[in-house]
């Protein structure tokens, strides 16, 4: 892959990391986690400051050294997926509403099967 593809993901990694901030259903540690993944293949000023951030630095070194998320990352992670799904399966007709279901799923069974820092 090229750095220019890498660059652009983590510059969007990191737009939907910056929305999940302020938006209750979107997390923001995992698409800063991928940012700095991205960033490390295309930007080491970008990549260092990520991981020199006072807020995201701990998320971050928490993944790469031992692939763990923080006991309140996970619990906002979760519910996030949760109200999506029931979001969609109130607004959304079946079939359709069964595919962000699968989603919550599937994303909320990963999550919670890492290890907590």
């Amino acid at each position: 892959m090229s750095k220019t593809f890498y660059l652009i993901g983590g510059f969007l990694a990191l737009g939907l990391g910056g929305i999940g901030i302020v938006l209750p259903l979107l997390p923001t540690v995992p698409f800063i986690i991928l940012a700095a993944f991205c960033f490390a293949r295309s930007s080491k000023p970008l990549e260092r400051w990520l991981v020199e951030h006072p807020t995201f630095s701990p998320h971050i070194r928490m993944w790469r050294e031992r692939g763990a998320i923080s006991r309140k990352g996970k619990q906002a992670a979760l519910a996030a997926f949760a109200t999506s799904a029931v979001i969609a399966l109130v607004f959304v007709s079946l079939p359709y509403s069964l595919a962000p279901l699968g989603a919550a799923l599937i994303g909320g069974t990963w999550i919670w099967t890492r290890p907590e820092a």
